[in-house]
C-alpha cells in the first residue's frame, strides 16, 4: 500500500509541474511566433531604408559586391545587414523564451551570439567606408603626383589606395575579435618596415 501512495505522490507531483508547464510553453510558442514575424518586419525595414538611403549604389563603388561576385557570392550588403537584423531580432526573442521557461545556459549562449552581431554590421561598414577612403586616396595622390611631374605616380597611388585597404581590413577583423593581437603585431612590423 505505502508504494501505491508513492506512486499516486510522484505522479500527482508531476501532473502539478506539467500543468504549470504547458501554459508557459504555449506562452513561449506563442512569443517565438510573435518575433519571428517582427524579425521579418525588421528585416524588410533594414533593407527598405538601406535602399533609401542607396547604400547598394555606395556598396557597388567601393568594390566589395563586386568582390564577392567572384567568388560567386550573389549577396548584396544590404541583403547581409538586413539577414543580421532578422537574426539580432530572433536571438533577442529566444533569449527571451529561453529565459521564461528557465534555460539561463541556453539563454546565456544565444545572448552572447545576440552581442556579437553588430560588431559585424560594423566591420561591413568599415570595410566599405574604408574602401571608398582608400579610392579616394587613390585619386588624390596620383592627381597630386601627376601634377608634380612625377615619375611612377599610378604605382604610389596604388600602394597608397592598397595601404589604407589592409589598414581597413584589419580595423574589421580587429572589430570581430579576429586574432586582434596579432594583427597589430602584423601592423606594427609592417608599418615599422615601411617607416
Amino acid at each position: 500500500m505505502q508504494e501505491i501512495d508513492l506512486f499516486v505522490s510522484s505522479f500527482n507531483t508531476f501532473l502539478g509541474q506539467l500543468t504549470a508547464f504547458v501554459p508557459k510553453l504555449l506562452a513561449a510558442m506563442l512569443l517565438l511566433f510573435v518575433g519571428w514575424i517582427l524579425a521579418k518586419l525588421v528585416r524588410k525595414g533594414v533593407r527598405k531604408l538601406l535602399d533609401i538611403a542607396h547604400f547598394d549604389r555606395l556598396a557597388e563603388t567601393s568594390g566589395i559586391e563586386e568582390f564577392l561576385k567572384h567568388g560567386e557570392l550573389n549577396v548584396t550588403l544590404s541583403g547581409i545587414i538586413g539577414e543580421v537584423a532578422y537574426w539580432l531580432v530572433m536571438l533577442i526573442v529566444i533569449v527571451t523564451v529561453s529565459n521564461s521557461l528557465g534555460l539561463a545556459a541556453v539563454a546565456g549562449l544565444f545572448n552572447k551570439v545576440a552581442l556579437y552581431l553588430p560588431n559585424v554590421v560594423v566591420a561591413i561598414l568599415v570595410l566599405v567606408f574604408g574602401t571608398l577612403v582608400a579610392r579616394f586616396i587613390n585619386r588624390l595622390v596620383f592627381a597630386w603626383l601627376t601634377n608634380l611631374r612625377v615619375d611612377g605616380a599610378l604605382t604610389i597611388s596604388t600602394v597608397t589606395e592598397y595601404a589604407v585597404q589592409v589598414f581597413a581590413l584589419f580595423v574589421a577583423l580587429e572589430q570581430l575579435n579576429i586574432g586582434a593581437q596579432m594583427l597589430t603585431a602584423a601592423f606594427i612590423i609592417a608599418f615599422g618596415a615601411v617607416c
